[in-house]
């Protein structure tokens, strides 16, 4: 009864399991033979997806094999994917002896957005063409629905075996073509990635060897976290770079750390390439630190050699969705202007015939390709000029905004004195917008202009204090002085000047033939005072006074930045009755890079022409003329002025507390 009654049930339940036996024996003999079937459907599907022809070539029968169980693993004895239709290149892929192995999991994450991740890739042999035009269409962009300017998420690797791969990249779009040599070989605990690269970066050479050795990963995400010794050495452009240390995820470098050796012509020369704005320089050498962790770079300079300048610094730059940022802080023992040259936004000069200003273009464009955040602590900055002392030390924060440059909080010691103020220069239009706010104070002339006099005193002396608030625009430093508008104030307190100085200043030929035969000495500058106005590129003196106990001396005319000329005189009233003078005021005139100094001949003429006819006379009575007995009243009154103005402060140059980078 209990047969009869189970019977209905019994015969389903013996064919379930036969069908199972069965599709469980299909699949078997499937995954054992490679699902060989599949090889056709396979490329029809491929190359209706990729929308380009996906070929499968065996060389044998039993060449082509898929196999499911544990993931989708994938052998064929030659894959060919064919390029794009504008494409000129034989093919985007073609690959001999490949073998492919993907999870189920990273198909599910491919399949909702996800980058694909690829356990496994292996092949005897790789030839793979990638090409991007101009207008942003790539021969790796399958989709038709793919826009030009879409980002390619690349496939991330895990374990990857190539005995000889090779790959051509031209990406027309960001000016690169690029060849590489790429082998990964030997034992899982001990393989080698090899990369040999070669081509041209932005118009600049590239030859490039990278060396990977390390465990080889066993999936993707152990990828991403193994870390290998690896070596880099090469050159771009003119630029040469040595590197050794370890790398994480070497195939896009998410993680890199290690010591690095940079060398080149110039500074320009590691900028050109990626994209930093960097003055042209000097010759340069540096060693450091490198440390790369997601699309962060950390750059430790220990020692720096430009020209002669030594620095070193710490850096980080940020790749940005606007522009890339670069901060930090630059200091070191020794910065000689000339070795930076031109440094405001990557200023090139260029010589003009009988011209001292520099007229080359400012690259604007260069100052709104980044953004920048750097403290300067130098501890001496040599001027370039033998003239004048050096700044010991020099601060100030750079930076750089969209196209606007600052050199705000700058603060400087020269010659026991200060310097203090604050540089703008704004690149966003077609003309620069250039400003400055300078003040100095205490500054020891003595120490700080370098007098060749070793056996006498110094033509100047005293402490020297002013402020200068101009402004400019154009595309060139030529530019920006030839429209100068603003003022310049100084004074000098505790001063003193040369005597023979201020006697020659009046041509008191008996007063400088003595202090020839006896020696000179100095003045003291009971007053000293200088108000200058600028207006389209023309320096005007409102006051120029110099005033001592023997003489006042004032100083008219102008100074032209513009056309580059000057026209100056100085005329010294004397305090003290002189048996010999000529008293005729000297005059500065000429173009900046040809200046001569000359005496004006009228007065001269009339005292040589009355000498003489008092010769005729007596002899004696020809050195009537030369006779002066001082211009006293005139030179109080200048006297009293210049005074006056020191007392309202005309150059206001009391330090105020800043704060130290």
């Amino acid at each position: 009864m209990s047969d009869s009654s189970s019977s209905p049930w019994r015969r389903p339940r013996v064919v379930a399991v036969t069908v199972l036996l069965l599709l469980l024996t299909g699949i078997a003999i499937g995954e054992w033979r490679g699902w060989p079937f599949l090889e056709s459907p396979l490329q029809n599907l491929l190359s209706g997806q990729l929308e380009r022809r996906v070929r499968f070539i065996d060389d044998a029968p039993g060449t082509f094999a898929m196999r499911f169980i544990g993931g989708v693993r994938l052998h064929s004895a030659r894959l060919d994917i064919a390029s794009t239709s504008w494409s000129t290149a034989p093919h985007l892929l073609d690959g001999r002896d490949v073998a492919l192995r993907l999870r189920y999991i990273d198909l599910w994450r491919a399949w909702r957005g996800q980058p694909l991740r690829i356990e496994s890739l292996q092949a005897g042999a790789l030839d793979a063409h990638l090409e991007r035009l101009a207008d942003g269409r790539a021969s790796w962009q399958f989709a038709a629905a793919s826009s030009p300017d879409e980002t390619t998420e690349w496939p991330r690797f895990g374990e990857v075996r190539i005995n000889d791969g090779l790959l051509r990249y031209s990406d027309l779009r960001h000016d690169v073509t690029l060849e590489a040599r790429v082998s990964v070989a030997g034992e899982q605990a001990d393989s080698v990635l090899k990369v040999d690269l070669t081509g041209a970066y932005r118009d600049q050479p590239v030859q490039v060897t990278l060396r990977a050795r390390g465990t080889r990963p066993e999936s993707a995400s152990e990828a991403q976290t193994t870390a290998v010794a690896l070596t880099v050495s090469g050159s771009i452009g003119r630029a040469i770079l040595d590197f050794t240390g370890s790398g994480r995820g070497v195939q896009d470098f998410a993680g890199l750390t290690g010591r690095f050796k940079l060398a080149g012509p110039s500074l320009a020369a590691i900028g050109d390439p990626i994209g930093v704005t960097l003055p042209g320089t000097p010759p340069f050498r540096a060693t450091g630190t490198l440390t790369k962790s997601g699309g962060e770079w950390r750059v430790g300079i220990d020692d720096a050699t430009v020209g002669s300048s030594r620095l070193k610094g710490d850096f980080l730059y940020r790749a940005g969705a606007d522009r890339p940022l670069l901060s930090g802080r630059l200091g070191g023992a020794r910065l000689l202007l000339a070795d930076l040259g031109p440094a405001l936004g990557g200023v090139r000069p260029a010589p003009r015939e009988g011209k001292v200003l520099p007229g080359g273009a400012f690259d604007l464009a260069a100052l709104r390709a980044m953004d920048a955040d750097i403290a300067i602590d130098i501890a001496e900055v040599d001027l370039g000029t033998p003239l004048l002392g050096a700044l010991q030390p020099l601060r100030a924060q750079l930076g750089l905004a969209a196209g606007v440059l600052s050199i705000s909080e700058l603060e400087a010691r020269t010659a026991e004195g200060w310097l203090k103020g604050d540089i703008g220069l704004d690149g966003r239009g077609d003309l620069a917008l250039w400003s400055a706010d300078m003040r100095w104070g205490d500054v020891r002339l003595e120490k700080w202009l370098r007098q060749a006099r070793t056996d006498a005193p110094p033509y100047v002396a005293g402490r020297l204090g002013g402020r200068a608030t101009v402004t400019g625009q154009g595309r060139s430093t030529a530019d920006i002085l030839a429209s100068l508008k603003g003022r310049v104030q100084v004074q000098l307190r505790d001063g003193r000047m040369s005597h023979l100085v201020v006697e020659a200043a009046g041509l008191d030929l008996a007063e400088a033939l003595g202090l020839l035969v006896s020696g000179d000495s100095t003045l003291p500058l009971d007053c000293a005072v200088a108000d200058i106005q600028a207006e389209a590129g023309v320096l005007r003196p409102q006051v120029m006074v110099l005033d001592t106990e023997d003489s006042t001396v004032s100083v008219s005319g102008s100074l032209s930045l513009a056309a580059e000329t000057l026209d100056l005189t100085a005329i010294a009233l004397p305090k003290d009755f002189s048996p010999l003078t000529l008293r005729s005021p000297p005059r500065v005139q000429g173009s900046l890079a040809d200046p001569h100094v000359s005496l004006e001949k009228a007065p001269i003429g009339m005292k040589m022409a009355g000498a003489a006819l008092l010769a005729l006379l007596n002899p004696l009575a020809a050195l009537l003329p030369l006779v002066d007995a001082g211009s006293i009243d005139e030179a109080d009154r200048l006297a009293a002025g210049c005074a006056a103005l020191a007392r309202r402060g005309v150059a206001k140059t009391t330090p105020t507390k800043r704060k130290h980078l």
